[in-house]
């Protein structure tokens, strides 16, 4: 931890000079200093993306091909020491998605290509490897896992609306986002402060709650909140290659259900000779055909609504409103600096006005197709946890497995590969 520290402490923040002159504000506004990136800025930003690429085949190759628990530890230290307290969590592969959001729908907006690759390159190894992102180089998982000493079991019933949550997240930060409100997912990240050393008070107790909470929940904000580890996981359904609990067959002696963590391990529903349930896959067939497209008009609908709610958070949305308010004379003096700079512009409030209505058809329209893709996503995960996919043994989740290894070392045949003892509760033996 010492180390950590004193590695935090290391990362300066770049000096920076004033560009332009100020605005002629009135009622004694402070200029913020503006900071220009140095010179070594884009050479670091290179540097970043090379030790993410090779944290990416590292946390595949241990996870997959060695199975050690140990190696993806001692790589999440190093991560969480070079992404987190040495990069101070930036770039982040997490708020990445609201950049790339920001430049598909604003063509005036560039997107740095080190924040695209760190945007791109995780879900093309989950695509292949799974969430090897998540297993070692993420240093928001990395935080959370290395402090988790007493796990307790989440009911099922909990934890699986809970996982919804990421979705909803990342739809509203993609929204504010593309029509250039905020960036929700920076502003609001739990632990970048504690990163920083420093931060808004109110995040710094949130970060720290979570840390606590992940001392006996798994990966609490990974697992219901993080909106880019929704997009992994639905990305490693389809994966390639994923971990598997045993190197080669099941005996069913239930050690990995007791060793994991995250609820990330599929229960046998049926012996490895029954037949698959005709009448399971009769439902799930009409559940799809009734229950997606369903799910997706009315969420569409929804999402229409919450998209012109959005146009108040939005700089523009904000100054109508306050200009409206310093109309009506229920402004509080001083004005905002917002109304201040308006005024000198010479801007009239007709200008606004179409400002503000071309605004809120933008985010209808979009608010609209993320809310029916939401839907979807929605409908699609009440329909696997409804009707959970036939297995004749333990199996990880392809979405929800964070390929953390936990489960590797209580497997027996497992221990047989590594010479370890081999015993199974009940006195069996392998």
């Amino acid at each position: 931890m010492r180390i950590l520290l004193l590695l935090a402490l290391l990362a300066l923040p770049a000096l920076g000079i004033e560009r332009f002159p100020p605005p002629d504000f009135s009622g004694g506004h402070q200029i913020p200093e503006t900071v220009v990136p140095a010179s070594q800025a884009r050479t670091q930003a290179w540097i970043d993306v090379a030790a993410l690429s090779l944290g990416l085949l590292l946390a595949s190759w241990i996870s997959l091909r060695l199975r050690s628990r140990k190696g993806l530890v001692i790589l999440s230290l190093v991560a969480l020491a070079y992404f987190g307290f040495w990069r101070r969590g930036c770039v982040c592969a997490i708020g990445s998605v609201q950049n790339v959001a920001l430049g598909l729908a604003d063509p005036g907006y560039a997107v740095p290509l080190a924040v695209i690759a760190f945007f791109s390159l995780p879900l093309l190894t989950a695509l292949i490897w799974g969430r090897s992102f998540c297993a070692g180089v993420c240093p928001h998982g990395a935080i959370q896992d290395l402090v988790l000493v007493r796990p307790l079991k989440v009911p099922h019933w909990l934890d699986q609306p809970l996982r919804l949550l990421p979705w909803i997240y990342l739809t509203l930060a993609v929204l504010l986002a593309a029509t250039g409100g905020m960036f929700l997912i920076c502003k609001y990240d739990p632990f970048v402060g504690i990163f920083r050393m420093g931060g808004p008070r109110t995040m710094l107790l949130v970060g720290g709650v979570l840390l606590v909470l992940s001392m006996f929940v798994g990966r609490p904000y990974c697992r219901w909140l993080c909106p880019y580890g929704a997009l992994l996981g639905l990305l490693s359904r389809v994966s390639r290659f994923r971990p598997s609990v045993t190197p080669d067959h099941c005996s069913q002696c239930r050690l990995c259900e007791n060793a994991c963590p995250y609820g990330a391990i599929h229960l046998p529903t049926r012996t490895p000779t029954a037949p698959a349930d005709d009448r399971d896959a009769r439902l799930r067939t009409l559940s799809l055909l009734v229950l997606v497209p369903l799910a997706a008009v009315l969420f569409g609908w929804l999402g229409g609504k919450v998209g012109l709610v959005s146009v108040a958070w939005h700089p523009t949305g904000e100054l109508a409103g306050q200009v409206a308010m310093a109309d009506a004379g229920t402004l509080p003096e001083p004005a905002p600096d917002e109304i201040t700079a308006w005024r000198q512009s010479g801007a009239d409030r007709t200008s606004l006005n179409t400002a503000v209505a071309v605004l809120e058809e933008r985010s209808l329209t979009l608010g609209r197709i993320l809310g029916a893709i939401f839907g979807v996503a929605a409908a699609l995960h009440l329909i696997r946890v409804a009707f959970p996919r036939p297995t004749a043994d333990y199996e990880t989740d392809a979405a929800d497995c964070v390929s953390c290894a936990r489960c590797f070392s209580s497997c027996p045949y497992e221990r047989q590969r590594l010479g370890l003892p081999t015993d199974i509760p009940g006195g069996s033996h392998v």
